[in-house]
């Protein structure tokens, strides 16, 4: 009996055999098109999810565009992918292309979390009428509420004090400024979506803090990319909530915020942030089934803000007290021009940015150098499009490497190195080169780009004209190597801040 039942089997494995390979090879046959680019050979069903680190993507793309070119491609199981590297190739598919990349690909995790594709905020959202009526009201949400007006300039500055207060606590003393540089940026952020701000030291901050880092921790490496490649698993009982678990503690944390903001909202009175004004459209839009505002966009929106507006401010600062650390001779620099603009008892104004040109440079090179989003959310293309005389097709996965223009080694004179002059000319001049681009460009550049400009200025200026930096003694010298995760942030580290007016 068993020997049947063995060979009643072979002619199912056969057949299930050939239709995996033919299921394969059909959904690799652009690849023998010619002016397809070109990359590494895929293997059966799992094509090149072997072949590259999702745990370290930046290195594994670095390697593979020495093989290839500014343009190559990867097969990630059945999921046909482009990466686009280099300034030109990145201005073609971002700015020259927009209309034809701006879309995202399927994300059947998010999905599989209760994201609709009618309510996925302003990151994740699919490009159609619904992600612009959203990204339009946060942008003019966030402009109506000060972003780049001196009445939010004022709310940053005053956290800025409160900051720079949380230093003087652990002035003297060896710590980790991580989490007081959190605590800041979160109050800003907070401002804008829910008018309030937290003590340093509530609870409820403390854990929401840990929660929205766990939650972040939670959509970036190997795991996330397979099961989106591979959907059926997000349907073995309990899975996604045990892997996602930081994600759905964290929208229940925000829940709880919007709740509480409700409750007190009064639809006749002005709004008062903008999540008052995202309820009076969700008014407006009642009986309107074409409307994407809605209660589950709320969310999505308002988590989207938070979390964007929060964790790369502060890990790019985070990133600046590190290097200004390790680089001594910089720092002080700075404080000098601090002193001749500003002085050491008026507080940093962002009209004093204009003045101070070397400043402002470092402030640029801590945004190329750390480069904490080295490779941007993924594209799909809504069309064949022609990139360095590439054709790609519809429906093809991009990734675009922007560490491979922040990089670029015929750009930047030291790519590797922290080198504030990349960003002055011979006479001291301050100048951006056309390869800066952390915030991405086009349709889908980062929307709170001027909030971040704000806060990154003003709280550095506050903390080096108040402060001296410097590693603690007997410490080793730390790294300024990144570790890749949902951003690229430092190895912890510990520093000592000594007030300046009282002397080294």
């Amino acid at each position: 009996m068993e020997l049947l039942t063995g060979t009643g089997l072979w002619p199912v494995a056969l057949f299930t055999a050939i239709f995996i390979l033919l299921v394969d090879l059909m959904h690799r046959r652009q690849r023998w098109t010619s002016r397809y680019p070109p990359g590494p050979v895929p293997w059966p069903v799992l094509g090149n999810l072997l072949q590259v680190d999702l745990d370290n993507l930046p290195y594994s793309l670095y390697k593979l565009q020495n093989r290839y070119g500014d343009v190559f491609s990867l097969q990630m199981a059945w999921k046909p992918v482009v990466v686009i590297n280099g300034l030109k190739a990145m201005q073609e598919v971002l700015v020259t292309h927009g209309e034809d990349t701006a879309d995202r690909p399927p994300m059947p995790v998010f999905e599989y979390m209760g994201m609709k594709p009618r309510s996925q905020g302003v990151i994740l959202a699919h490009y159609g009428p619904e992600w612009r009526e959203q990204r339009r009201f946060s942008v003019s949400t966030l402009r109506n509420f000060g972003v780049g007006k001196k009445s939010l300039e004022q709310w940053v500055t005053k956290e800025a004090g409160h900051l720079c207060d949380a230093f003087t606590a652990q002035a003297g003393q060896s710590f980790n400024p991580n989490t007081i540089l959190d605590k800041a940026v979160c109050n800003v952020i907070a401002s804008l979506i829910f008018a309030r701000r937290f003590e340093y030291e509530d609870p409820y901050l403390i854990r929401m803090l840990k929660v929205q880092e766990e939650s972040f921790t939670e959509i970036s490496g190997f795991l996330p990319e397979v099961l989106n490649t591979f959907p059926i698993l997000l349907h073995i009982p309990g899975l996604v909530d045990k892997v996602f678990k930081g994600q759905k503690n964290f929208m229940a944390i925000l829940h709880n915020l919007l709740t509480e903001n409700r409750t007190s909202w009064d639809p006749a009175q002005p709004p008062r942030n903008l999540t008052d004004a995202f309820l009076a459209e969700i008014e407006k839009a009642k009986g309107n089934p074409e409307s994407s505002f809605n209660d589950e966009n709320l969310h999505t929106v308002v988590g989207d803000l938070f979390i964007a507006g929060m964790v790369s401010t502060s890990t790019t600062l985070y990133w600046g007290l590190l290097l200004m650390i390790l680089h001594p001779d910089v720092q002080r620099r700075v404080q000098q021009e601090i002193d001749e603009v500003i002085g050491q008892v008026r507080c940093p104004e962002m009209a004093d940015q204009a003045h101070m040109p070397y400043t402002n440079a470092v402030i640029h090179e801590v945004l190329r150098f750390a480069d904490i989003g080295p490779v941007n959310l993924p594209r799909i293309t809504s069309r064949d499009i022609e990139v360095q005389d590439f054709l790609i097709p519809k429906g093809t996965v991009l990734i675009t490497n922007q560490s491979s223009v922040l990089k670029d080694e015929t750009v930047w004179e030291k790519p590797l190195r922290f080198h504030p002059e990349h960003f002055l000319d011979d006479q001291g001049h301050f100048v951006k080169p056309e390869a800066f681009m952390p915030f991405s460009a086009g349709r889908r550049s980062c929307l709170g780009e001027p909030l971040a400009r704000m806060e990154l200025f003003l709280f550095f200026a506050c903390l080096l004209q108040r402060f001296s930096f410097s590693v603690p003694d007997g410490q080793p010298r730390p790294s300024d190597h990144g570790i890749f995760g949902a951003l690229v942030a430092p190895s912890p580290y510990q520093l000592c801040a000594v007030r300046r007016d009282q002397g080294h």
